[in-house]
């Protein structure tokens, strides 16, 4: 493992203005979102659809890495170029996920675990062969009913940890992403508590692990009330609660904190990235790894079509802007008109 090389990559990850475009969705998920657009999941249809966006002009402007999907790191583009070597052409840093999703976690089958252990340091090393540079693994922990066991957090806790010291024995950096769910009818202050939880729980696995801190990307998600919640929060709630809990669980040795999106909308991702970096003097940058909050407009412009893609690579590249002004604090909704 080579530290410095680790930590070199980490820190482009999270350069300033720029941000980490999240187009990892599983077979199952794009299916889903090409499904909204009457296109079939094939994997012409999938390749184009993603060479779209890694080809859009400016990307390298407000894009340091994008986390892709295994069929996607071997794929080629239409001209027959690697995507990955697209990405790489406009130092643009490819990487890749690397769980294999979720199952009932074994003694409170309610809420899930994250698999994908069996074999990891033998994907890890394919992996890095094949040109990724960092990793990705999600932990999903779900609130019922308000409540969360913490059983349940330290396992998903330990898959991370494992999986983050693999990633780093292979080369690759590896993004933490420990995900409190927004789905649920519970008020902002029990996913405060638990994301809390989570993040201590998680830094005290990495730690034992011997995790180089200062070679990873944070993932987390931001404090937010359950979707089905009737509570009114604003946008000074979500990050005065998100900022009050890393500053207490997150080691400043972190190089970059890059928020998920979550389940929130566009407008919103962005509004509350950017309320977050109001804050002087944060030991970490504070950026975006958004999915869906980058990509739908985009991908419903589209709508599988070559004619489309002109009008799509433009509003992908515009919500891409508005996230790097949001990294820097300096987002306005004005600018979403321009």
């Amino acid at each position: 493992m080579n530290n410095s090389s680790l930590e070199k990559i980490a820190k482009l990850m999270v350069a300033p203005s720029k941000g980490i475009l999240a187009a990892d969705e599983s077979t199952g998920t794009i299916k889903k979102r090409l499904d909204s657009i009457s296109v079939e999941s094939n994997e012409i249809n999938r390749r184009a659809y993603r060479e779209m966006l890694f080809t859009a002009p400016e990307i390298e402007k407000y894009i340091s890495a994008v986390i892709l999907f295994d069929e996607t790191l071997r794929q080629n583009s239409r001209s027959g170029k690697r995507l990955t070597e697209i990405l790489q052409e406009k130092h643009i840093i490819p990487g890749i996920k690397v769980d294999k999703g979720t199952w009932p976690c074994p003694g409170y089958n309610e809420y899930p675990i994250t698999q994908g252990l069996d074999q990891l340091k033998q994907r890890c090393d394919e992996y890095y062969e094949l040109g990724a540079k960092f990793t990705k693994w999600r932990a999903v922990i779900k609130i019922i009913n308000s409540f969360t066991p913490e059983e349940v957090i330290e396992a998903n806790a330990l898959t991370l940890a494992l999986y983050a010291s693999t990633a780093q024995e292979s080369g690759l950096v590896p993004i933490v992403e420990p995900e409190v769910l927004m789905d649920g009818n519970h008020e902002i202050d029990i996913c405060q508590k638990v994301t809390e939880t989570t993040l201590k729980l998680v830094f005290d696995k990495l730690n034992q692990f011997n995790v180089n801190l200062n070679g990873i990307v944070l993932k987390p998600n931001m404090v937010l009330s359950g979707s089905d919640s009737n509570q009114e929060i604003d946008h000074s709630e979500v990050a005065d609660k998100t900022l009050n809990i890393l500053k207490g669980c997150v080691p400043k040795s972190v190089p970059g904190i890059a928020f998920l999106s979550g389940g929130q909308n566009e407008i919103e991702a962005t509004e509350n990235l950017n309320y977050i970096n109001q804050t002087d003097n944060l030991p970490w940058e504070v950026t975006f790894s958004y999915g869906r909050a980058l990509q739908q407009t985009a991908l419903y412009k589209w709508k599988g079509e070559e004619k489309n893609v002109s009008v799509s690579q433009k509003a992908f590249i515009h919500r891409a802007k508005m996230n790097s002004l949001a990294h820097d604090g300096k987002y306005k909704s004005n600018l979403e008109n321009q």
